[in-house]
């Protein structure tokens, strides 16, 4: 793996392997994000920030809201650049941008991101100083439709099939992963659906033993996937066009 820490950002090279294409051969949607979710944990080891001083710390940057547009979804075997950024920070929130290129430089996908930064003893948002921040740099936000975080359900639902939170599910922080909630929404759309935009607002962590109750809303041009605990307040509000 090539890898480049850049003064604002970081980069590295991979290739889509067969563990992370479907059948149509190319890489999945959730494959897709979790090289944006590596990529980011990539950025913070290379500039002295990464999970083992963190915890030490009792500190994480949690991953708020994202928006990811795919553009392409790059093939089996294919050489692939994937990046991230700084934009800016502010208050307790960080905004990030992530991107992917193919061979050619041509970019694939790409997405914008809100993090906070949270105190893991105190279980509640905290202001990050300097060094957690300036490490990072800022570079200027990609090109790209920016939407609001809020997403605004279809005003008519049903309810999806509940189902537990399994141990495959957790990270390291002990919750639910990013990427686990897209797949749980994705397991929820109606036939062969290929996504070309995922919006996902994180409203609190989900944790093993928890029992997801899913409502799922349908539009010409989205579906809408709230993963609810038992007294339907939301987990993850995930958006799929």
């Amino acid at each position: 793996m090539n890898e480049n820490s850049r003064k604002n950002g970081f980069e590295f090279d991979g290739r889509v392997r067969y563990s992370e294409i479907g059948h149509r051969g190319t890489m999945t949607l959730p494959a897709l994000v979790d090289y944006f979710q590596d990529c980011t944990t990539f950025h913070s080891e290379s500039v002295g920030l990464g999970m083992e001083r963190l915890r030490k710390e009792k500190k994480a940057w949690v991953l708020s809201y994202w928006q990811v547009i795919v553009e392409r979804y790059p093939k089996l075997n294919e050489r692939i650049t994937i990046g991230t950024f700084p934009t800016a920070f502010k208050g307790l929130f960080g905004n990030r941008n992530m991107y992917m290129l193919d061979e050619t430089g041509e970019r694939i996908a790409c997405a914008n991101s809100i993090w906070v930064f949270m105190d893991l003893e105190k279980g509640r948002p905290a202001r990050p100083c300097a060094e957690h921040i300036e490490p990072y740099g800022i570079g200027e936000p990609l090109d790209m439709p920016y939407e609001d975080r809020k997403i605004e359900p279809p005003a008519e639902s049903r309810d999806g099939e509940p189902f537990p939170v399994r141990r495959y599910h957790i990270d390291t922080n002990e919750h639910v992963n990013n990427c686990q909630y897209v797949q749980m929404a994705m397991e929820m759309l109606p036939g062969d659906i290929s996504v070309h935009q995922l919006r996902v607002d994180y409203k609190k962590s989900a944790v093993l033993g928890d029992m997801i109750f899913p409502k799922v809303s349908e539009e010409a041009e989205r579906t809408v996937v709230e993963l609810c605990d038992e007294t339907g307040k939301p987990y993850a509000v995930v958006e799929m066009k």
